[in-house]
């Protein structure tokens, strides 16, 4: 397989307590740190490649990255992996997901790796009136402040948004909640399954006639974490106009809600609660997963065009004009007898091979592969989503592909510093 190196120089699943607004106690002072506490690191960037300044659509963008658990790490490392300086301050005793295992490498989980490559990390106690003042001066250089505190912990140390942003204007300040400060739930934690059981994801999402499921990844806590890179971004081109940043926030709530596309769509327009339908589409047909000989393959028939080419690969022309299948809304109200029509005509397919040509037809088709599967897949190394970095890091790719100034992959977890790296220019 072949893998995306970096540039500059070459898990285990969700838990359902995942809290991307950090319910910890914001008291503890276990470790009475003065500042300089980098794990043995001096911050010294003289004659290291890793430490050059980047190139990204980012670069000169500074970001000191608070947050813990996933949404706000997650923002972060999109604003890393596109160019910008970020410092991740942990605390002492360091971000939760460090534990999150097994599998663990030199004791750090791997759900910690795979959220905070293209950082340098430094610990701070924010409850030692000295070491917040190392993050005041950290801050007097920052473009970008992400959190996820509960609410009201920043505003108890002196440091919310109206004391930050009269001190430093520019600063954009980014904050992950679950539910906002304010409202019937305003100040509430939240949890990336809670938020799925209370926004109705998990009542459209199982089996039509099973329970209703968790989605197996933490789809809120990390499309909290894209809301708030584009947050971020929105801010920062707002300033170019303005001169000065803005209070972000991206809720986990909100986010939920955002996702329940077309369910929220059908309900505003039927009044029908919607139900679970399985692997199967709630609007069109079939977009749904079939049974094979062998594996079992994923159609996703858009519209009438392709259901015929469908049907002419299957040997069965005929069936395109049948009056229960001839048009979208036809095939979706006749969906359990399509189905069983064609997984009789797949019964003896070999369900890869099908899936094959059946795109290469133009039917969209896929094989439902395993995690491994997917990750080797030859597309995927041809995509560079995978990525390996010295000392054996391995981890996705950045999805979003800029011709001119594209991600780049400058530093694995757990790459120490204690200041921003000079700016194009500066010395």
């Amino acid at each position: 397989m072949r893998w995306c190196r970096s540039p500059a120089h070459s898990s285990t699943d969700d838990t359902d307590d995942t809290d991307d607004t950090d319910d910890t106690d914001d008291t503890d002072d276990t470790d009475d740190t003065d500042g300089d506490d980098n794990d043995g690191n001096d911050g010294s960037q003289q004659g290291n490649p890793m430490m050059q300044a980047s190139t990204g659509a980012l670069a000169g963008i500074r970001v000191v990255d608070l947050s813990r658990i996933l949404g706000g790490p997650y923002c972060g490392q999109i604003l890393g992996d596109h160019g910008a300086d970020v410092l991740k301050v942990e605390p002492p005793q360091g971000d939760d997901t460090r534990t999150w295992g097994p599998p663990f490498k030199d004791g750090v989980a791997s759900y910690y790796f795979g959220l905070n490559r293209n950082k340098r990390v430094m610990r701070l106690d924010l409850t030692v009136p000295a070491q917040r003042d190392v993050l005041l001066a950290l801050l007097a250089d920052a473009d970008v402040l992400i959190e996820n505190f509960k609410t009201g912990t920043m505003e108890k140390w002196g440091l919310g948004y109206e004391t930050l942003s009269a001190r430093f204007p520019r600063l954009v300040h980014c904050r992950v909640s679950g539910f906002g400060a304010d409202g019937p739930l305003g100040g509430l934690p939240g949890y990336d399954a809670a938020i799925q059981a209370m926004a109705g994801i998990m009542s459209i999402n199982g089996e039509a006639d099973g329970e209703a499921l968790r989605v197996g990844l933490p789809v809120v806590d990390m499309v909290t974490g894209l809301n708030a890179a584009l947050g971020v971004l929105l801010a920062l081109q707002e300033r170019e106009r303005s001169g000065r940043g803005q209070f972000v926030e991206a809720a986990l709530y909100d986010s939920g809600l955002s996702l329940l596309h077309p369910h929220a769509a059908n309900w505003f327009m039927s009044g029908k609660a919607p139900q679970r339908t399985g692997n199967a589409h709630p609007n069109i047909y079939p977009y749904d997963t079939v049974a094979t000989a062998t594996d079992p393959i994923f159609l996703a028939v858009g519209n009438d065009r392709q259901f015929r080419i469908l049907c002419q690969h299957l040997g069965v022309a005929a069936m395109a004009d049948d009056a229960r299948y001839a048009t979208a809304g036809a095939r979706s109200v006749n969906r359990s007898a399509l189905k069983a029509e064609l997984e009789a005509l797949l019964s003896t397919r070999d369900g890869k091979a099908l899936a094959d040509a059946l795109v290469q037809a133009g039917v969209p088709c896929a094989p439902v592969l395993s995690v491994p599967d997917a990750l080797q897949h030859p597309h995927t190394a041809h995509r560079e989503m995978v990525v390996e970095m010295e000392g054996g890091y391995r981890g996705l790719g950045a999805p979003v592909k800029l011709s001119r100034t594209p991600a780049t992959y400058r530093f694995a977890p757990l790459a120490e510093g204690d200041a921003f790296l000079p700016r194009e220019g500066e010395g």
